[in-house]
Parts: structure tokens; sequence; C-alpha cells
């Protein structure tokens, strides 16, 4: 599913304000009670970044006015400030001219101060202001400059919005180590300090980054602790974007209806704040979800409410978004000449930018779709073309594992101890150091002494480090080959699986075939004994009937034989090894095949077990390329588990239980879906997250090797693919097969 992330780029109102626990109330006391101008100003600016995150228009305002007072009084650095916070403002409202112009106003400023904070506060402004227009290569080199300055004056407030920025404009070029990275920095920070403002950004960032790397358990987790923050300190702005992000997450899950009411909650924010484009994006979500549900009225008409707010925001990102997503929505009622014309005006939008995401990728495969289907082939192998090449690029294997192994280094909690560690240990290391070298000076002579004796004792320390090396790597050899044992002995458990279900299966033509011939040889004799008679004495009556009833019975006995011979082929195809060599395979015919097979192969265990069945095909579904020998088993897999499942809950519940097991399959316009349901026990929720890693099985010990769903998982990987599963316990388990076009 493509549903563009929603990023926390640009609501940076907040980044320079101090905790949140001081409200609006306790601030206008001390502007009031405040014994200079200066330190009136200074509470302002406290003050600005509060009602930022509770109305731009009102920040906006109190911006203005803060301006006016500085020039009154001649504060240039305060004025700096300041401006900074109304560029931003104007930024997240799509007002780059004005932002500019406070970027240019603060450079004219700069020749007057030289405090240095203040020039690292304007590369910090200029480098988001970019970010926000998607000029991420520019934004890093202000935002690292920014950062040299921050690191070097050791400045907690301008560092803490650095961090953040840095690692969402890495974020949004999928460098995921970079953002990782950053992110963490900021969160120790602002976990030491008790800012609870800067965490509640900082976890629904992270959230996004984990998406990002398809961690989807920690960024749902993340996503809720950033709206929990969001509603406990009052932040609507963190509560809008995490809303919005939730939607998205709920959607790609499949759940529709959370996902939708999430989006609208995420819309009422966006217009209660003052943010169109978060208004926007969040109705083309809702609207998304409409047309998944083929409510194409209902749809089209808040697309089209959305485009309007989108075109008013003037932030391209959130133009490209809907108009993406309204283009999405006519291509799934086939209008594709009119849904280009969307998909174009999206990528105009990014026009100049550095945007190169996944979901931008998508966007290009949906366009390339649109050009094949209006006959325009040319352009959408070019679509295609660009579509691969961004999607190649995004995100590397190599990338990702970085990002995972940074996640798994740091443990959030224990940062700050971390850190103290280190630092003690680069005390040590130098404090060793001297005493080395004073130790050294003075004892050169005798160490000459012993320089023999250290080398025998080297000697010996290399051999024994080179037999614990060999006996390291022949214990990872015996492991490799243990796990290739293991991985073998799951394909042959499915290979006996399927060999029980054709045994079972070949054994109805067989019988026919038997009890046709046995048929055949009476008749025979029969036909032979009237012959022998004399030619008065024979009936060539009965002689007729009986040759019709030879001929039938070979007719039988010929069709039961193809029959045994086509399941023994279908046998030799799901159990040759594979060639890996994807070929057009019709879904159908193989999701009906597996189904006869792993319902006989239970069959074959178990002649008393029976249970519905039920094949619902989609029949406008058209071949797609997989090898069908390892999709086969994947649906084997599944089948075998689902009876197996129903199987155990019958001697449970008796005669009251219907065992049912159905296999379905959807065409969509971009994938294939084939769904594996059962009415069995299901899946415990303590341990579905565990039920796709090897050698985890719910059966018990001896009835399984806990790698079936692992390698049906890889299979389905390798195929660009997705396998999930939905469950509850006690009513039903479900696997889903979702295999791109």
């Amino acid at each position: 599913m493509r549903i563009a992330l929603l990023l926390v780029t640009f609501i940076l109102l907040a980044q320079f304000s101090s905790a949140q626990t001081r409200t609006l109330d306790s601030v206008d006391r001390l502007i009031k009670n405040a014994k200079s101008d200066t330190a009136r100003i200074n509470q302002q600016l406290v003050k600005m970044s509060i009602v930022g995150e509770i109305s731009l228009d009102s920040a906006r305002l109190l911006a203005l006015e803060t301006i006016k007072d500085c020039q009154r009084i001649n504060y240039v650095e305060g004025e700096i400030e300041a401006r900074g916070k109304l560029a931003i403002n104007r930024g997240v409202r799509g007002d780059y001219n004005q932002a500019l112009e406070n970027i240019l106003a603060i450079e004219k400023l700069l020749p007057k101060t030289k405090d240095e904070i203040s020039r690292g506060r304007y590369l910090y402004v200029y480098g988001t202001i970019l970010s926000m227009q998607t000029k991420y290569d520019s934004a890093l080199i202000l935002l690292t400059n920014a950062l040299d300055i921050g690191e070097r004056l050791d400045n907690a407030k301008l560092l803490k919005g650095v961090y953040q920025n840095l690692a969402i404009t890495y974020q949004m070029q999928s460098n995921y180590p970079m953002a990782i990275e950053y992110m963490q920095k900021a969160l120790t920070r602002a976990e030491a300090a008790k800012d609870y403002n800067s965490q509640a950004y900082l976890h629904l960032n992270l959230a996004l980054t984990y998406r990002g790397i398809d961690d989807t358990v920690r960024a749902k987790t993340s996503f809720l602790k950033a709206l929990e923050y969001g509603k406990t300190e009052g932040l609507k702005i963190i509560e809008l974007y995490a809303s919005s992000n939730l939607a998205s997450s709920e959607i790609d899950a499949g759940h529709l209806d959370q996902g939708y009411n999430y989006a609208i909650r995420a819309a009422e924010l966006g217009k209660e704040v003052g943010d169109p484009g978060m208004e926007a994006t969040s109705l083309s979500r809702a609207a998304f979800v409409l047309g998944k549900k083929q409510r194409y009225a209902e749809a089209d008409e808040m697309i089209d409410r959305a485009l309007v707010i989108a075109d008013s925001s003037k932030q391209p990102l959130n133009i490209y978004q809907v108009y993406s997503a309204k283009g999405t929505i006519l291509l799934w009622q086939e209008k594709f000449r009119q849904s280009i014309v969307y998909y174009e005006k999206a990528f105009d939008v990014l026009k100049g930018s550095d945007l190169y995401t996944a979901e931008v990728g998508q966007t290009y495969y949906e366009l390339s779709t649109g050009y094949e289907k209006s006959g325009q082939f040319q352009k959408a192998l070019g679509a295609y073309k660009m579509a691969a090449g961004i999607v190649d690029s995004v995100r590397k294997k190599q990338n990702v594992r970085e990002a995972t192994e940074i996640t798994k280094d740091f443990e959030f909690g224990k940062q700050q101890n971390l850190l103290k560690s280190r630092q003690e240990e680069k005390d040590a290391v130098a404090h060793a150091r001297q005493v080395t070298l004073i130790i050294g000076l003075l004892l050169t002579a005798m160490l000459a002494a012993f320089a023999f004796y250290a080398y025998k004792g080297k000697s010996r320390t290399n051999k024994l480090l080179e037999t614990q090396k060999t006996e390291i790597e022949r214990t990872l050899e015996e492991l490799k080959a243990l796990q290739t044992q293991l991985v073998q002995s799951e394909k042959m458990a499915s290979l006996g699986e399927l060999t029980a279900g054709i045994a079972h299966e070949i054994q109805n033509p067989l019988n026919f075939v038997n009890n046709f011939s046995d048929v055949n040889l009476e008749l025979i004799n029969e036909l032979q004994e009237e012959k022998n008679k004399a030619p008065n004495e024979r009936d060539e009556q009965l002689e007729r009937e009986l040759l019709t009833t030879l001929a039938e019975n070979e007719t039988r006995i010929n069709h039961h034989g193809k029959r045994a011979d086509s399941i023994v082929k279908g046998m030799l195809q799901h159990s040759r090894t594979s060639t890996g060599q994807k070929e057009a395979t019709d879904v159908n015919a193989l999701a009906d095949e597996c189904l006869r097979l792993s319902y006989h192969g239970m069959r074959a265990k178990d002649k008393s077990f029976n249970a519905k069945t039920d094949l619902i095909l989609d029949n406008n579904m058209s071949p797609i390329n997989i090898v069908s020998q390892d999709i086969g088993r994947v649906l084997l897999n599944l089948l075998t588990n689902a009876f197996y499942s129903v199987a155990q809950k019958k001697q449970l519940a008796g005669d009251d239980f219907e065992p049912a097991v159905s296999i379905t399959t959807k065409q969509q316009v971009d994938k294939v879906l084939v769904i594996v349901r059962d009415n069995g026990n299901g899946v415990p929720a303590k341990v579905a997250d565990k039920i796709f890693q090897p050698f985890f099985t719910t059966k018990p010990v001896g009835q399984g090797t806990g790698l079936g769903l692992s390698l049906s998982y890889d299979i389905i990987k390798s195929h660009n693919g997705q396998l999930s599963l939905s469950t509850e316990e006690g009513k039903y388990a479900e696997f889903t097969i979702v295999l791109p076009r």
C-alpha cells in the first residue's frame, strides 16, 4: 500500500522553548514582573514557542510584536531569535517568501553582533527552511555548520534543534543510520533535562524512522508514546502528527476503520492549529480508505476538498501527497487518463527537490500503470525505469542493517551512563599512558633483559589463539551443517505431507481403474464363451451389448488413468528442486491444487477427519510471474497448519464444532492477495509477533521443526511480497500473502 509518510520535519516552533512545565499563565507573570526590557523580551520569546504549539497565527502576531520591541531597544540578539521563529512559522504555513525575507533580515543583523549563538541560530533556521522545501543537500550543509557551533560552545538550546533537524533531513533521504544517531543524541539530552516537550517530538520522529526500516512494532509504540506526550503536555501539533501517522500505520496494516478515525481526527487538529498542509494530507488519507472500500463517490468528494486546501498550503510535500492520492483513487476506478493528470501534477510540485523515497518510487509505478493502460507505452517504460531506480537506491540492505545495529546498540535509558563510562575509559587510558611512559624511561634496561622471555610467551599465546580460532571455525561449520539439516528436515516434512495427500487422492482413480478392469475381464470371458458357441446358438445382440460395455469401461479406465497421471505430475512439480526462475503462473489453479493436496494429506493421517473447505477465487485473476514451486510450498505449509489447528480444536470441542478452512484469491491494481483462513485455535497474542522466527513453534515437542513459517516468510520476501498474520486466540487465524504484479 502506498501511503506517504508525514514527517515532523517542520513543526519546530518549539525548538528553542524552555521546559513545558511552565504554563502560559506563569510566563505571562514573568513578563509582567520583568525588571528590564531585555528580560521581558526573553520571556516573550519563550511564550512564542508555547503559543506556536497551539496556534500558528497567534505565534506570528506575537513574533511581530516582539521584533518591534527588540528594534525599539536595539536588542539585536533578541530580534535574530524572534525572526528565526517567525521564519519557521511562515515555513510551516508554506509562505516561503516571508520566511526568506526574515532570513535575509537576520543576515543584515549578524554584523551588528559578535554572538556566535546568533550565527548558529541563523544557520539552523536557514537549513530548516531549505529542508522544508525538500532541498535536503543544501540543508545538510547549513545544519552541519550550525552543529559545529553548537558543539564547540556546548549550547544545549541550539543543539536540541540542530540534532532533531539533522536527523529528520537524513531521514527524508532514507539515510536511517545517521537519522537514528542524531535522534538518540537529542533524546539523551532531552531525558537528562526532563524536557518532555522535546521527548514528544523525538519519539514521533523515531517512530517515522522505524517505519522507514519496516520495524512496525517499534514504530507504533513510539507513535502512541508521542500521542500520549502530546495530550498530557498540551502539544496539539504533536497530537496532530502522531494521529496522522497512526492513520498511515493502521491503513498499512489493513485496519481501515481505525486508520480512517485517526485520519479524520488529524484533519480536525490540522484545521484547529492552522496547518492546512496537514489538514489536506489527513483528508487524503481518509479519502484513501473510502477508495479502498470502493466508496468512490465519497472518496472523490473528500479528496477534492483536500486538493483545494493543499493548494492553499503552498507546501510541496503535502501537495504532492494529496495529488498522488487523487491519482491512486482514479486508478482504482480505472480512470487511467484522468489519474495520469494528477500524478504528473504531483511530480511537477517535486521538481528541483531532493525527495527520493520509496513512496515516490511507488507513485512512479502507479503512473507507469496509468500510461500502460491508456496505451502510452513509451512513457510507461520511462516511469517504470524511474520507479525501479528510486526503489533500488532508497533502502540498500546495508543501510537497513546498520540502522538496526545502531538501534540495538543504543539503550535510551542508559545513554548518560554510557557516555560517562566512555569518558572515564578515555581518562583511564590517558593516565595509563603517562604511567607507562614514566616506567618505560626508568626500566628500559630491565625490559630489554626480559625481551627474550616475552617473545617466548608471545609465541605460546599465538599458538593458543590459533588453536582457539581453529576450534571456533570447526564449531561454526558444524552449526552451518546443522542449520542445513534442519532446513532440509522441514522440506522433507513438507514433502511427506504432500506425499500423503497424493497417496490419498490417487486412491480414488486407482480404485476405479481396478474395478473396471475386473468387470472387463468378466465381460471378455462371457464374450469368449458366446463366440465359442455354434453359429445357430450365438446371441449376436448380447455380443454387441458386451462389446459396447467393454468400450465404455475402457473409456472410463483411460479417464481415471489420466487423472492419476496428472496427480503424479503435480506431485513431481511440487517436489522437484526449485530452479528459482519465475514464470507466468495461474494462482487460482495453484491454490485449488494445494487445498486439495493438503486436505487429502490430513485425511490420510486421520480417516475420521472432515472439514468444510472453501475455495473463493477471483475469476478476473491473470497469471503473475512467480516461482510456482516455492509459492506452492508456502501454500501447502499454511494450509497444513490450518488443518492441524482445526483438527486440534475438533478434538477438544467435539461435535459442536465444524472445522472450516478457506483459501481466497484477490487481484488488485498492482498486487495479488492469497488469504488462508481457518476457524481453529488461533495464535496467542503473546507469541503472535514471534510466529515467523526460525525454530519457533506452537506445536508440541516433536511435532514441528519451527522452520515452516520462517521459510515461507523468506520465500515471500524473496518475491518482494509480504506475509502477515491476523488472529484471535480461540477463534481464527488468517495468513495473508501479498505478491506484487
